[in-house]
């Protein structure tokens, strides 16, 4: 990929191989380095972060267009094109491309990835400018609020002061919440997905395990495993499968799995995969490995952990949104349990009591909390219906 001009704002964008892991030939996305320091929640300041990102589409003239997709736990910025690591298609290309949904023939859509995170964004695989050793663990803690704050410094450095729509599901709907509490001048719709408002306490004790299976691996090495030249693999693995588990319902594992064995007649009376379920998730940690950084895994799970919006606003989550204008849209899936239902209307509730402008939708589905990634056609059309609807009370065509 060539350097670039991004229209209208004159910001050189240059490519970044997300520290080697990408093949040369693959296209990597833009990267930003910020003016400024980034401040965090925690009271450390990050100096020169960088934040790396994808566009699709093109900014028009009035900047008016734009559409800002946040992306889950082990998402990135590669919504809508191949991945440069594992050479899959974009975790989002079903919504996001010329004619879906979220029409880049229409909007110019922008997808950055987190703080903290393995794929070109300042993390702890990053050097410390301090010691000049990989950050590790004296990489700061950061939260979600952390993460909307560097987005926002890199839409002023895009010459963006508002955005059409801030757009994610999972933790990237949790950004989408807190775009719309501290920035509700700036983002005129807002989508959340299948997430919630805090992080429950079971979500946490999941989180927790994970992040256990990660610091028991002897190759971890007290977050130093980089500068050991290791990494460690199998714990990272072992977080993927536990977490994979939440993502999906019961009703899906039996109708796909049940208790069908993996290629036997019968039971190898030894314990290596005998069913199919169980070589399923060995796959899912195995090709999550590849591409996604431990520390970052343990980092970004801790900042799920601490999101509670209601928290800075005396337990009341009403007051994180009133005299909002933004205008809301929430979509919940029914057999969802990391995020039900009940976690997405109670978001519904609180802006309701704020007197602001939102709509809820429940979808109906056996897929759990991965529908929002899935071919889902009414979540589809009740995306494409709001988008077109916002768009048109912008006189976007």
């Amino acid at each position: 990929m060539a350097d670039a001009t991004i229209p209208h704002t004159g910001l050189i964008l240059r490519p970044n191989f997300s520290r080697g892991l990408a093949a040369p030939e693959a296209d990597p996305g833009q990267i930003c380095r910020l003016a400024q320091p980034l401040a965090l929640d925690c009271g450390r300041v990050l100096e020169g972060c960088t934040i790396a990102y994808k566009t699709y589409g093109t900014l028009n003239a009035q900047a008016s267009n734009a559409v800002l997709i946040c992306h889950a736990l082990t998402g990135d910025q590669f919504c809508a094109s191949q991945h440069p690591v594992t050479g899959r298609p974009g975790w989002w290309e079903l919504l996001i491309g010329p004619g879906k949904p979220v029409d880049t023939s229409r909007f110019f859509v922008i997808c950055a990835n987190v703080i903290g995170g393995c794929m070109g964004s300042t993390g702890p695989s990053d050097c410390d400018p301090v010691t000049g050793r990989t950050y590790g663990l004296a990489f700061p803690l950061i939260t979600i609020r952390d993460m909307v704050r560097a987005q926002a410094l890199l839409l002023d450095a895009l010459g963006i002061d508002k955005v059409l729509c801030v757009l994610g599901g999972s933790m990237g709907g949790m950004q989408v919440l807190q775009w719309a509490s501290s920035y509700p001048q700036r983002v005129l719709s807002a989508i959340a997905i299948a997430t919630a408002a805090r992080h429950s306490a079971q979500n946490i004790a999941f989180h927790e395990v994970g992040r256990q299976a990660i610091m028991a691996d002897p190759d971890w090495r007290d977050g130093a495993y980089e500068d050991a030249g290791v990494r460690p693999a199998k714990g990272l693995a072992v977080a993927r499968m536990a977490a994979h588990i939440t993502y999906l319902s019961e009703t899906a594992l039996q109708r796909k799995f049940g208790r069908s064995l993996q290629n036997r007649e019968e039971f190898s009376f030894a314990f290596r995969p005998d069913f199919q379920i169980e070589s399923y998730l060995h796959h899912q940690g195995q090709s999550f490995v590849e591409r996604f950084d431990a520390n970052s895994y343990l980092y970004i799970t801790r900042a799920m952990d601490y999101f509670d919006l209601a928290a800075d606003h005396d337990g009341a989550l009403a007051e994180a949104f009133r005299g909002s204008k933004t205008r809301f849209c929430l979509i919940a899936f029914s057999s969802d349990w990391l995020f039900p239902p009940a976690e997405n209307k109670r978001i519904a509730h609180a802006l309701n009591a704020a007197a602001a402008n939102v709509s809820y939708v429940e979808i109906e589905t056996d897929r759990g909390h991965d529908a929002f990634l899935l071919d889902e056609p009414e979540m589809f059309s009740t995306v494409r219906g709001f988008l077109n609807a916002v768009g048109a009370r912008r006189g976007l065509s």
